[in-house]
């Protein structure tokens, strides 16, 4: 099975929420849809669904047009943040309740929610009803209820943002495994980039209803197609700074003047927005050339392992609130003079129009 979306808009009143959405998903990918609340990712997954109809473009399956079909007549299944399980039923009949509805036969039944608790570990809950259940094992059940139908499309709605930490590093651990066992076609909505590195597979980010870039989740990461797509795809936000090449130096928008290395090597002169992860700006010398950014120390987050350090620097002629992600635990005062430093191998450069012009060298950044 395929999906395609060729050139979708979707528009309710003046408010546009998709703007021309072009997207092919296979069977047996996980899809990830990566953006801010308001980017479009609900208003996507409606329209893939048949919930909503594109106010224009088209939706195929398979080459066949399904852009006014609506969801009854569609094979799938979605699964949302929010536990939408029976509290009156047990988890079996629970999972068991779409199959009930379609009408297959109690050994189908029986054979089918079995095979899907054993899947996502539920075996030992299944007399059990949703109340007596963990957060984690009521996800599980609405998950096992969208795989049970065999749907060709799965559609899955932030599905852990109402989980605490730990059951969430728990399930988006076990999700590939489950998705891969399926053989659907799975598109995963979520607001956090660390999720979208977990999950693996391809990604999509959105920026206001726009689709800004489509492929493997590693490559979309380290090669941004542009500025936006790279904000989108950073957490901590991306650090940005101002520059500009010429004659063989760069000159910040601090005002330090160095030697164009590194990414500045490869680039013509002209104007660029440099774009840093929190964990390329680093508070220690880096061995070789670098480039130094004198800074005030705004406040240190001590997260356990790593600190978030955030950093006041001067440049043009304004404060730029700046984040580094050091490991081990760095105790700073607030209003502390201090260097970061940044390797010039490991920057992102975009040009005026804000495309990619350079991406870090994949030798020396993760």
């Amino acid at each position: 099975m395929s999906l395609v979306l060729d050139n979708v808009r979707r528009q309710v009143g003046a408010e546009v929420h998709l703007r021309d959405v072009s997207l092919t998903l296979e069977k047996g990918t996980l899809n990830v849809l990566l953006g801010a609340t308001l980017a479009g990712k609900t208003s996507l997954m409606r329209v893939m669904a048949g919930l909503d109809a594109p106010s224009e473009g088209r939706v195929a399956v398979d080459g066949r047009d399904v852009t006014g079909l609506p969801v009854i007549k569609r094979n799938v299944a979605m699964v949302y943040q929010q536990f939408i399980n029976y509290p009156s039923l047990t988890v079996y009949e629970n999972i068991a309740s779409p199959l009930r509805v379609a009408r297959l036969a109690k050994s189908e039944i029986d054979k089918r929610v079995k095979e899907a608790a054993k899947l996502l570990k539920l075996e030992p809950y299944l007399e059990r009803t949703p109340l007596a259940l963990s957060g984690g094992q009521q996800q599980r059940t609405a998950i096992a209820r969208a795989l049970v139908k065999r749907a060709d499309l799965v559609l899955l709605d932030e599905p852990l943002a109402n989980l605490d930490y730990k059951l969430r590093e728990e399930l988006r651990e076990e999700l590939p495994r489950i998705f891969a066992a399926s053989g659907a076609i799975f598109v995963y909505a979520t607001t956090e980039p660390a999720e979208a590195l977990l999950l693996g597979g391809n990604t999509a980010t959105l920026f206001e209803g726009r689709v800004t870039q489509f492929g493997p989740t590693p490559q979309v990461y380290r090669r941004p197609h542009d500025l936006t797509t790279a904000q989108v795809f950073s957490d901590p936000p991306l650090n940005t700074l101002g520059a500009t090449k010429a004659d063989g130096r760069v000159t910040l928008d601090t005002g330090a003047i160095v030697p164009a290395a590194g990414a500045f090597a490869a680039v013509p002169d002209g104007r660029y927005t440099v774009g840093f992860r929190a964990h390329h700006l680093m508070l220690d010398a880096v061995e070789g050339a670098s480039i130094a950014l004198s800074a005030t120390v705004s406040v240190a987050e001590i997260t356990g392992s790593e600190s978030y350090v955030h950093l006041d620097v001067a440049a043009d002629g304004a404060a730029h609130r700046f984040v580094s992600l050091v490991p081990g635990v760095r105790r700073l005062d607030p209003e502390m003079r201090i260097t970061a430093h940044l390797d010039p191998h490991r920057l992102f450069l975009f040009d005026a129009g804000g495309n990619l012009a350079a991406a870090p060298d994949l030798a020396r950044a993760a």
